[in-house]
């Protein structure tokens, strides 16, 4: 499929679009955009591509809308103009990233973003405040990221439905690249440089009451009253203002000294954030700063040549790569039969500590009628005040409207009675990491529950099979197995018992989506996927802090390789006591080579346990109203056994904890613990913070290479430190699925 336009840039040839490959059930021309007048004077033009559920500027999307808007250029009785979606709340997504991902060169990827510059150009000059005679109007709701938000820039007004699901703005950081149809050059004319910053660097999209409050739409509207409103707008009917920056224009957006030192400012701060990792935020800065300060055209012409570079860049890659892999999670709630599963309604917790509080609270928040119950009512009061607080910070960001705040303090049941289950459709256990506790408790629930409810249990070290021996109809018992903070945290493991039924995991999987989390898939093996893959990277920091590492300097090593933070700062974020705990599970579980260091058991016996006390390996200080923040050592942190890793280099550093989580990762592999390496690189991700740029931990030992990983791995095998230890040489002996690949020259994953 082609276009050929005068308006097209010459140095891009009369097909713009040729070498951007077409989706692979494409429709034929003219079937993605509906042409329409509601009323004389007035044009609509609706974007509705048959061949998707969310509009995407794939080909055919962009070439029927750029024939549209000839076609409108060519009306002289038109007066106004609305773009809109098929329905309220479905406008349009940004552009086809999985054209993106397969443009090879930087001269087809500077004609893809050519093409949508330049449409959106024709927009924009036929419209009053591009010097046009129609007022244009983009007319959305729902999510309107990237290219859909970059298409209502280029109009006169945005009206945006003012609801709970919509949200705007341009998240294309988050992807490795920079808004390249527009969002660097017209947001900061439309809001100021301060507030594009604010939302660019950080990939936002913004509720819709912040949206207008900052100027970032012009209008907001309930759903039924959209159409009416946009064409209201566009008809001269109704006046709507654009809110203007005055003054700041000059004083602040133009002014090179305030420039300058925004500039400096926000550099640091981009510069904190990524650990100097990620190019896409500190490039999408400079053309921030730079685009209130030249032509429209000179500001497109920038974007169009940093993306022309970054898109092809590994690390746009793999954070696409990464994009994929979460959206391929969402089709983990789809039952045998092939449908989505329905959501839980009415659901339940056991246990009101720092977990089941927090998951209790989540729950209620996002719609879902929960009861908690705990033995203690402290606890329980605890919980309550938490989500009061939790609510009423939602409220004061307008995340939530009051009426919606009420409505989910509502929602959340306390009690310490065995009451009011029988409704339930699912419940979690988050009790003591005791067997005989979980038995006895999930022996009441399958009493006091239907014999179909979901029976989950966020255990992390116990096995999902040996909870269910002896529950009624154990195919309904699963993990889910949440992370701490659980707000936070985006992962949830979804453990598959001996008997779990394909259904309860289709249906807890529905559960983690709608709570907003990612869920992965695992087999029931000690510490499931992401702990088991910890468990060695961890213990091999601790046996470095007893061969004479320092621990500030392991975890900037750690740091420096893209890790959120450094093994140290997490096993005090953890708890030394729950690391040790998990140590010797894992221990127990695989043998030899999870042999757990014992260095720092002395903290564990003077109650040094971390954070949660103010001193585990370093000190810790918290200021009113603030987070704990170290001050330093622990004083009573052990003394080394050696100094042999005093002249450690920071690559011997990574190695050695890095290559102990690829090799166990290969031995998951093997065994089947999840269904695909994608799968292992998402929960290492969304699970520990690995390294997103490097696309994962598997991703990162391809791009290393298996024979190289296995050749390392030799070395450090019988390496001073490692050989001599107990389960030293066992945990780096090269994995048998390593071995294969290097003796092959193949790839965890497909070719790509």
């Amino acid at each position: 499929m082609s276009t050929s336009m005068e308006h097209d840039s010459p140095e891009f040839g009369s097909d713009p679009l040729e070498g951007v490959p077409l989706p692979p059930n494409a429709p034929e021309p003219g079937a993605t955009v509906r042409y329409e007048h509601p009323e004389p004077g007035l044009v609509r033009l609706t974007l509705d591509p048959p061949h998707r559920s969310m509009p995407v500027f794939d080909v055919p999307l962009l070439c029927d809308l750029s024939a549209a808007v000839d076609r409108v250029a060519a009306e002289g009785s038109v007066r106004g103009l609305v773009i809109c979606g098929r329905e309220p709340l479905t406008f349009a997504a940004g552009a086809d990233l999985d054209a993106i991902a397969e443009l090879d060169t930087p001269e087809t990827i500077a004609r893809y973003i050519a093409f949508g510059q330049n449409l959106f150009q024709r927009i924009h000059r036929l419209s009053k405040g591009g010097g046009g005679k129609l007022m244009v109007v983009a007319a959305v709701g729902g999510p309107v990221p990237g290219g859909a938000c970059e298409l209502s820039l280029a109009c006169d007004r945005i009206v945006l439905v003012d609801h709970k699901k919509s949200r705007i703005g341009l998240p294309e950081v988050k992807l490795g690249i920079v808004p390249g149809w527009g969002g660097c050059a017209r947001l900061p004319r439309r809001i100021g440089v301060p507030a594009a910053l604010d939302i660019i660097l950080n990939g936002k999209l913004v509720v819709a009451q912040k949206a207008l409050k900052i100027g970032m739409v012009d209008r907001l509207t309930h759903p039924e009253y959209l159409q009416r409103v946009a064409a209201d707008i566009a008809m001269g009917r109704e006046r709507c203002k654009r809110k203007g920056r005055g003054r700041n224009a000059w004083l602040v957006d133009r002014n090179p000294i305030a420039a300058a030192l925004i500039q400096r400012t926000a550099a640091k701060g981009v510069h904190k954030a990524t650990g100097g990792h990620y190019p896409a935020p500190r490039v999408a800065l400079e053309l921030v700063i730079d685009a209130p300060r030249e032509s429209l055209e000179g500001a497109l012409a920038s974007e169009r040549r940093v993306n022309s570079t970054l898109a092809q860049s590994p690390i746009t890659k793999a954070l696409i790569g990464i994009y994929h892999m979460s959206e391929a999670a969402k089709k983990l709630a789809v039952g045998p039969d092939g449908e989505k599963v329905a959501s839980i309604s009415r659901g339940a917790v056991i246990g009101a500590g720092v977990m089941g509080g927090a998951v209790a609270s989540l729950m209620a928040e996002r719609g879902i009628e929960t009861r908690l119950r705990d033995l203690s009512r402290d606890a329980l009061d605890e919980t309550v005040r938490s989500h009061e607080a939790e609510l009423a910070k939602q409220r004061s960001r307008r995340r939530l409207s009051s009426s919606e705040a009420n409505a989910a303090i509502d929602r959340l049941e306390v009690t310490t009675k065995a009451v009011g289950f029988g409704r339930c459709e699912l419940v979690v256990e988050a009790v003591a990491e005791v067997l005989e506790v979980k038995h006895a408790v999930f022996r009441e629930l399958a009493e006091l529950m239907p014999a179909d409810a979901i029976l989950a249990t966020n255990t992390s070290s116990l096995s999902v099979t040996e909870i269910a021996a002896g529950v009624p109809n154990p195919e309904r018992v699963v993990g889910m197995h949440f992370f701490n903070p659980v707000r936070r945290m985006p992962l949830v493991e979804i453990v598959r018992g001996r008997h779990t039924s394909d259904e309860v995991v289709a249906r807890v999987a529905r559960l983690a989506l709608d709570l907003g989390k990612t869920p992965v898939v695992v087999e029931d093996v000690p510490g499931f996927l992401v702990n088991r893959l910890l468990a060695p990277y961890l213990d091999e920091a601790v046996c470095l802090l007893e061969e004479g590492a320092t621990p500030e300097r392991v975890d900037r090593a750690m740091k420096a390789f893209g890790m959120p933070m450094g093994p140290f700062e997490l096993l005090d974020e953890v708890g030394l006591d729950i690391a040790g705990h998990a140590g010797a599970s894992m221990e127990r579980g695989y043998g030899e080579r999870m042999t757990a260091n014992a260095f720092l058991a002395p903290l564990v016996a003077n109650g040094d346990l971390g954070k949660k006390t103010g001193n585990g390996i370093y000190r810790y200080e918290r200021k009113r109203g603030g987070r704990p923040r170290s001050i330093g050592l622990n004083p009573r942190l052990p003394a080394a056994s050696s100094t042999r890793a005093i002249a450690m280099t920071v690559p011997e550093i990574t190695d050695r904890l890095i290559l102990a989580m690829v090799n166990e990762g290969a031995r998951a592999m093997s065994e089947g613990v999840m269904r695909s390496p994608r799968e292992l690189d998402l929960a290492t991700i969304f699970g520990m913070g690995f390294a997103p740029f490097r696309g994962g931990l598997l991703s990162y030992a391809d791009d290393r290479g298996a024979a190289a990983i296995v050749a390392r791995l030799a070395e450090l095998a019988s390496s001073p430190g490692v050989a001599e230890r107990p389960g030293g040489a066992a945990r780096f002996e090269p994995a048998a699925r390593l071995v294969d690949l290097a003796e092959t020259g193949g790839t965890f994953h497909e070719p790509r």
